[in-house]
């Protein structure tokens, strides 16, 4: 018996050493995956640009909608959405979100013209089956609603991602400064600096690291550096982001040291993010008040009281 136990704990072992050997073997390839597909914007914004460069002096045509995407290229064309493509706003809002490309523009638009319809034929559907001994002005009033939500739907999700992601991003960035100042600091150039903070943020913040490689592209690109750091600013839409733009447009245009000015701003990046934390601090026992009434307060009079009342109860029942 003794034998037997230990011939199964050896099976045992020699079981899980087996798993964890193929664990480590099969990590660093689900991790590449990840690392290379978050990436794959920094790298189509490379060829992007690399072909902007080459074209620089020819006028470009009108954006089309590919023609693998005949359904949305119809609805497109059939509501006259086509000049939208162009939109710089739209782009910018789409690119804010973390949507890049002509494919996000053409599935916005087409989202725009798809959600009102979809949800208006499906309102019409209930309103004469299942909803079809209610009042006409009832159905009426659901359907338009309906209708309404769904041209309205397509807008407040892209709002919805577009301030998360800058939640995020803003989260990020006194870290991200940090590393920039001491990579500065120890004479790396900007664009070594920013590829080394795309390189060791890609897992924390994978969104403050893909913006900071679309700068490191577009400056590796782009004739005009400061035009590199004014997307930076625009791709963001925060104001921290904007300031460090114009910290470095200065350093270029006047020669000023870019490390003393990269070290004021992660000052005052740490001095907001630490007061944000207070003002958060300040504002929570507002907030716990009503719960507090609402929950804590009764739970504690029970529990205070109520051996008490029991007491009275039994005095009075043997009375």
């Amino acid at each position: 018996m003794m034998r037997f136990d230990i011939e199964f704990l050896i099976l045992i072992c020699a079981a899980l050493a087996a798993f964890a050997s193929i664990l480590a073997v099969g990590l660093p390839f689900f991790r590449g995956e990840r690392f290379e597909s978050r990436l794959k914007s920094i790298s189509d914004r490379r060829r992007e640009l690399a072909k902007q460069q080459r074209e620089s002096f020819h006028v470009r045509g009108r954006l089309q909608v590919g023609s693998g995407w005949k359904l949305k290229q119809l609805a497109i064309r059939r509501f006259k959405l086509q000049d939208l493509l162009e939109a710089k706003e739209l782009r910018l809002q789409l690119a804010r979100a973390g949507r890049r490309g002509q494919q996000a523009v053409v599935n916005f638009l087409f989202a725009r013209v798809a959600a009102p319809l979809g949800l208006l034929i499906f309102s019409l559907f209930y309103a004469f089956t299942v909803f079809a001994e209610k009042p006409l002005v009832f159905r009426i009033f659901a359907v338009l609603l309906a209708t309404t939500i769904g041209n309205y739907l397509p807008i407040i999700l892209l709002k919805n991602a577009v301030t998360k992601r800058q939640q995020k991003l803003q989260r990020a960035y006194p870290d991200a400064l940090d590393l920039i100042v001491i990579c500065v600091e120890s004479g790396m150039s900007i664009e070594a600096a920013f590829a080394k903070v795309t390189e060791q943020m890609m897992e924390g913040a994978p969104e403050l690291a893909e913006e900071f490689g679309l700068t490191t592209a577009e400056l590796a690109f782009l004739n005009d550096r400061r035009q590199a750091f004014d997307n930076l600013a625009d791709r963001t839409g925060l104001p921290a982001f904007k300031s460090l733009s114009t910290t470095l447009q200065q350093s270029e245009k006047y020669g000023t040291p870019v490390a003393v000015g990269l070290r004021v701003l992660a000052k005052e990046s740490r001095d907001s993010r630490m007061a944000a934390a207070e003002k958060k601090a300040a504002a929570l026992p507002p907030k716990l008040t009503v719960p507090m009434i609402m929950f804590f307060l009764p739970v504690l009079f029970i529990v205070i009281g109520g051996p008490a009342v029991i007491q009275v109860l039994d005095m009075m029942a043997h009375r």
